[in-house]
């Protein structure tokens, strides 16, 4: 089908002369993606928001807390932040994680993971497993339920997901109840039908990806590495999970390719594929309509796996 009106809208703001990202320093992507960040309308109000620091393996790691309730034994989403490892934050997300926090109605934890080039990976996912350690080791003062934690992230953060719940089932732990992926990037691969049908012209193009990788990673013979390509691990005994992929994004196919695969191992699994959007319509959902329907999706799921 035809690119969605306002996803068409979107596109038809950047001026023909700007220079793409993959032409770019970090620290430019980061300013310009902060200050979109604010187009997306007023947060919605949850109960309560709380900044802390939580230990990781190379220093603090920043949290951001979205509680709906104080009530004890919540339901709880850890959630890390798309950006291609290089780019955005908790600010980024901050309206993301509000609206799943109400509309799942559960506590979301927002990870802000170090960033590459600075933090090369591992470093990313190191953070996001130590955070989701920390989160199920102090579920109690949290006022959280142990055995209703679920990981969840868009794009990059899809990613993450997919290696968190890996790195959970290889080292025994922490138990995790679901995974929400939207737009994973699962596998470091150029050759997919969708990165061809969609290199430019469409938002996140085949130029930014590489330009993401090429930060993120040190070596392109890391790509066999799980934790770069967890598409290429052994899916078994995984969480469920909820997989959502867009027709206009290069990361379409193997975000799909998870999704079978998963199946294949015997995970349970909801796929979804957004017919007319783009990459990342999480981060866009305040001004494209049918990204709130990702959202929408995506809580719907968690409740019920959190049988709320």
């Amino acid at each position: 089908m035809p690119v969605d009106p306002a996803v068409q809208a979107l596109l038809d703001l950047v001026p023909a002369d700007a220079p793409p990202i993959s032409a770019l320093e970090p620290d430019v992507v980061r300013a310009g993606l902060a200050a979109m960040s604010e187009q997306q309308g007023t947060p919605e109000e949850v109960a309560s928001v709380e900044d802390r620091a939580v230990p990781g393996p190379a220093g603090d790691i920043p949290v951001r807390i979205y509680k709906v309730s104080s009530e004890a034994d919540q339901p709880a989403l850890v959630y890390f932040h798309g950006g291609g490892w290089v780019v955005c934050d908790l600010d980024t997300h901050d309206s993301v994680c509000r609206a799943l926090a109400n509309a799942a109605n559960c506590t979301v934890i927002s990870v802000d993971y170090r960033l590459a080039p600075e933090h090369k990976y591992p470093a990313a996912s190191d953070d996001c497993f130590a955070a989701t350690q920390w989160v199920a080791d102090n579920a109690t003062n949290l006022s959280i339920d142990a055995s209703r934690i679920a990981v969840g992230g868009d794009s990059a953060g899809g990613h993450l997901t997919a290696v968190i719940t890996q790195m959970a089932r290889e080292q025994g732990g922490p138990a995790l109840l679901a995974q929400v992926m939207h737009c994973p990037v699962t596998n470091l691969d150029y050759s997919t039908a969708s990165y061809r049908d969609n290199a430019e012209g469409y938002g996140l193009g085949l130029d930014t990806m590489e330009w993401f990788w090429n930060h993120y990673i040190s070596d392109q013979n890391q790509a066999t590495e799980v934790g770069v390509s967890p598409l290429r691990a052994d899916l078994a005994n995984l969480p469920p999970a909820l997989v959502q992929t867009a027709e206009f994004d290069p990361l379409r196919d193997e975000g799909a390719q998870y999704a079978e695969k998963l199946q294949a191992a015997g995970v349970s699994v909801t796929y979804t594929d957004y017919e007319g959007l783009n990459h990342d319509t999480f981060l866009s959902f305040g001004l494209v309509p049918r990204g709130r329907d990702n959202i929408d999706e995506a809580a719907a799921y968690l409740r019920t796996a959190f049988g709320s």
